[in-house]
């Protein structure tokens, strides 16, 4: 299965194309904060609808803490929200599919990455 990133996720929107495959739970927080509140519900429920999200559990939880421990010791950090998502990708064993090449730096660490749908 692949994991969409945020970035993927509103160009589906916009297109109202969407391709099976799961969403962190954080990328929908992501976008729902974006999105005016009186259409919030509606595209909550097409997201809900067309992805499976991944909540937060343990296994993303202690892999993010391992990713957050390597940047930082190497001054890279990401943030919160990209290293929890690609800690999703990792810990699920899912190909994040992204526009985002910050996230290249990531493959070393275990994260399979794609940047087209």
């Amino acid at each position: 299965m692949m994991l969409f990133d945020t970035s993927i996720i509103i160009e589906m929107l916009r297109k109202n194309i969407y391709k099976p495959g799961a969403i962190s739970i954080i990328s929908l927080i992501e976008i729902l904060r974006g999105v005016a509140k009186q259409k919030r519900e509606a595209v909550k429920e097409v997201l809900e609808n067309a992805f499976e999200i991944i909540a937060i559990d343990n296994d993303i939880i202690l892999t993010y803490c391992d990713l957050y421990n390597h940047l930082k010791d190497k001054g890279e950090l990401l943030s919160d929200a990209d290293l929890l998502i690609a800690a999703s990708a990792i810990a699920k064993r899912q190909k994040l599919i992204t526009k985002d090449t910050d996230f290249r730096r990531l493959k070393k660490y275990g994260l399979s990455l794609s940047y087209e749908l």
